[in-house]
């Protein structure tokens, strides 16, 4: 995932983004099918996970007709805590168990949702594909429709992510941020079901199992900045597994690949988890890859933002510089202040 080049890097603002083409799948052609007839997917039993699992089942069966693929649920840890706040619960709770089954041999490749898995992996495993990756945004729901600017003061909103709490009371102080858990499903019935006004959820995840039309509302990236690798799976296998890792090549998108690793350098850089107040997005601009890094402290008072521009294979190197930056401007001390809230 670490990308290095002495290019020139460009530390200033990002321009309108566009939309890029989705992968070409015929420039995979060339790959051979190797000589394996089966393959396991570790994945998560949640109905989110198994729809991502899915997905890569029925792509692999597309470039591979005979190849024969099967799924494996593994419960992790944070499935298995569904009354208290992750916070606190250390890196990995989604994927530990996953990978452990990788390392053994249970499984040959798990799927990921990219912003469950910690920046370092454990020895011997490595993500060798990340597919086209879906809107990266976090999204409002109301009970009434209503989006954000025109909810009655103190307005009680759920999510259980430090990130987006820190980053809703940045923009409306005044709101009741509580702990929401639970599936997409579970989260929704809360949301009609008790006195909350609203709910923040991904885009990917109602994209790929609802209707987009239950959203209120899209946050812009710039004022709500999402999850590292937020919207992306990330496919994990052993390294050295050369006849997998040739399965899954045509699987790979090189554009989301690139915002990625850029997205996750920042986060590497500054030693944080999905349970932190960090965010960073990266997206194509004009031939260009645009990072954007936010820290926040976590009741809201506080928001640090840095960007890079440059070329899209040092998209490593703008992880670093946007993580550089936010440092100098104060982020350590705003991440240590989320030990207070654990």
């Amino acid at each position: 995932m670490k990308i290095r080049s002495k290019n020139k890097v460009r530390n200033n603002d990002a321009g309108d983004s566009s939309k890029r083409k989705p992968v070409k799948h015929e420039t995979h052609s060339i790959v051979p099918q190797r000589k394996i007839k089966k393959l396991v997917i570790g994945t998560r039993g949640s109905q989110l996970a198994l729809w991502q699992a899915h997905f890569i089942k029925n792509q692999l069966e597309r470039y591979f007709p005979t190849l024969e693929v099967s799924l494996k649920t593994i419960k992790t840890t944070g499935d298995t805590i569904q009354n208290r706040s992750l916070v606190g619960l250390g890196k990995g709770i989604f994927t530990k168990e996953i990978e452990n089954a990788l390392l053994t041999g249970d499984i040959d490749l798990a799927v990921h949702s990219l912003k469950d898995l910690p920046t370092e992996l454990p020895e011997g495993l490595c993500i060798t594909a990340i597919p086209t990756r879906e809107d990266p945004r976090d999204v409002l729901v109301t009970d009434t429709g209503s989006p954000l600017e025109d909810l009655p003061e103190g307005a009680k909103i759920g999510t259980t992510s430090p990130r987006r709490k820190a980053q809703l009371l940045y923009i409306r102080p005044d709101l009741q941020v509580v702990d929401v858990r639970g599936n997409i499903d579970t989260r929704l019935r809360k949301l009609y079901e008790t006195d909350l006004d609203g709910i923040i959820l991904a885009a990917a995840g109602i994209k790929r199992l609802l209707e987009p039309e239950i959203i209120t509302q899209f946050f812009d990236p710039e004022q709500m900045v999402p999850a590292v690798g937020q919207g992306a799976l990330g496919i994990e296998v052993r390294e050295g597994d050369d006849r997998v890792e040739h399965l899954l090549l045509p699987l790979n998108d090189a554009a989301a690949t690139a915002e990625i690793t850029a997205e996750r350098a920042v986060l590497e850089s500054l030693g944080g988890g999905c349970q932190v107040p960090i965010g960073a997005y990266a997206k194509h601009v004009e031939g260009e890859l645009s990072l954007i890094g936010a820290v926040c402290h976590p009741d809201g008072t506080r928001r640090i933002v840095a960007r890079a521009t440059g070329t899209p294979d040092i998209a490593q190197h703008l992880g670093d510089i946007v993580a550089e930056k936010l440092r100098n401007n104060g982020a350590t001390e705003l991440l240590k202040e989320q030990e207070s809230y654990k």
